[in-house]
Formats: C-alpha cells, sequence, structure tokens
C-alpha cells in the first residue's frame, strides 16, 4: 500500500512539473504575443498616397524598430472594411468626410482627426504634351473621346475630376465617355498603359516622374482636397500608432508630404 501511496506521489510531482512547465511557456506566448502587437501596426491609407505613406514609414520604421503594415484602397472601400471590423490602427484617407464619420460611428477615437495633406489633381496624356495647351484646347479633349477617373463614389479624387469637368463646362458632354478606376492608382495604370488616352490623376503620380506630360488643375476648379487621418478604435490602446500619428505632425513628415507635391 505504501508503494502505491509512493507511486501516487511521484506522478502528482511529475504531473504538477509538467502543469508548471506549461503555464511558464503559456506566460511566455502571451507576453511576445504582446510585446508583437505592441511593436506593429496596420495602416489603411488611400491610393493617391502610396509613394508618400511608403516614404514616411521608412523613416519612421528606422528611428523606432518597429513595423508598420501599409493596406491600400480607394477612402470609400477602406472606410468600409473599417466599419465591417477590419484591424486597422490608423485611417489616412483622401478626405475629411469618412474618418468624421467613422468618429460619428465609434469605430475611430475622438479629438484623433486632423488634416495630414491637401490632395492636388493633374490632368494627365501619354501620348499627348498638355502643358502648354489653353483651356479651350484642354476643353476640346475633354469633350471628345474617353477621359479616365477615379470613381466618384468611392474616391474623393473622382468627385475632384467630376467637379473640375463641371467647371469647365464639359461635365455632360455627348462625345465624351468616362471610364472610372476602382481608386486613383488604377485610374493612373489606364493611361500609363496606354488604354486610356487622357485622365484625371493626383499631382502626387506625376511627382515622381518629371517627364510625364500633364496639366495642373487649378486649385479653385475643385472643392479643397482635405485629407484628414484618424486613429481607429482598434489601435485606440496601440502606443506605436499614437506615436505614427505624432510622426506625421513633425516637420520631416511635412517635408516628404510637401516634396510630393501635397500642400500642409
Amino acid at each position: 500500500m505504501l508503494s502505491v501511496l509512493r507511486v501516487i506521489a511521484s506522478r502528482a510531482v511529475v504531473l504538477k512539473t509538467i502543469y508548471k512547465s506549461v503555464q511558464a511557456i503559456c506566460l511566455l506566448l502571451l507576453l511576445w504575443s504582446k510585446g508583437s502587437y505592441a511593436g506593429d501596426i496596420n495602416v489603411a491609407v488611400s491610393s493617391n498616397f502610396i509613394a508618400v505613406a511608403k516614404e514616411l514609414v521608412q523613416l519612421f520604421e528606422d528611428q523606432h524598430g518597429v513595423e508598420v503594415s501599409l493596406s491600400f484602397g480607394s477612402t470609400g472601400k477602406l472606410f468600409a472594411q473599417i466599419h465591417y471590423g477590419a484591424p486597422f490602427d490608423l485611417f489616412l484617407a483622401a478626405d475629411e468626410e469618412r474618418p468624421a464619420k467613422l468618429v460619428a460611428l465609434g469605430d475611430a477615437v475622438k479629438d484623433t482627426q486632423f488634416t495630414y495633406a491637401m490632395g492636388k489633381i493633374a490632368l494627365y496624356s501619354k501620348s499627348t504634351p498638355l502643358a502648354d495647351l489653353s483651356i479651350d484646347q484642354l476643353r476640346v479633349l475633354l469633350s471628345n473621346g474617353l477621359v479616365a477617373m477615379a470613381n466618384p463614389k468611392t474616391a474623393p479624387y473622382g468627385v475632384a475630376a467630376q467637379q473640375t469637368l463641371a467647371k469647365m463646362g464639359v461635365l455632360e458632354s455627348h462625345n465624351s465617355k468616362r471610364i472610372y478606376g476602382e481608386n486613383i492608382a488604377q485610374t493612373y495604370q489606364f493611361i500609363e498603359t496606354g488604354n486610356v488616352k487622357l485622365g484625371f490623376v493626383s499631382l502626387s503620380q506625376m511627382i515622381v516622374n518629371p517627364q510625364k506630360s500633364y496639366w495642373l488643375v487649378p486649385e479653385e476648379y475643385y472643392l479643397p482636397l482635405k485629407q484628414d487621418a484618424v486613429l481607429l478604435k482598434s489601435g485606440a490602446d496601440n502606443p506605436v500608432a499614437k506615436q505614427f500619428l505624432h510622426f506625421l505632425h513633425s516637420q520631416q513628415a511635412l517635408s516628404v508630404i510637401q516634396k510630393h507635391g501635397y500642400g500642409v
């Protein structure tokens, strides 16, 4: 009987040791996962800001030793993804309307919204020199043939393009057809690949390559393109997300944004 009790006691000690080991491993995994989360952020970014965001993220990562994941898309589609639970920490939109809606819906943190850039649009053609054309000549081009632009339903840059056409008196031209890109990046590709000869893109897409032929649309032709950032609910407790928002206010970040053709 005594030997049986000794065996049971011995097994109990072994089981207790295993249990403590498992607890320790679980605790280490938990701490590791928390540390990993605290060091990384996921940012939803409007497609017009691709080149700038990548440069800003490189600077931020070098300074803070963290990893920033970027997801690009039209402002409207990113807004919908965020509202339905996409795990983003920050939202860099191409307008001020969607971030404000997210705050109102409880999907973003109140009092964190601010304008990080002022967007500008350009008329781009790969085959036709545009810089030296008169307004009347530009009207003729826009009144005939296919014109590409971002979808106004989901992309603020598409709205600005529509407003420009209206200002120039060619929005309802019967001889002109529109092709809508899902976002400003796709719109640029329509023209770059030669599928469309003329279209509205962001000025930043032209700044990347100074050899491009484009006409800078006067800012009075469309409502101000205020591009706002906001801290999202899922990133409210992430200190690195707050650091990145603060970084966007820095002179270093503002210099990069201006270099790419944006107002600040």
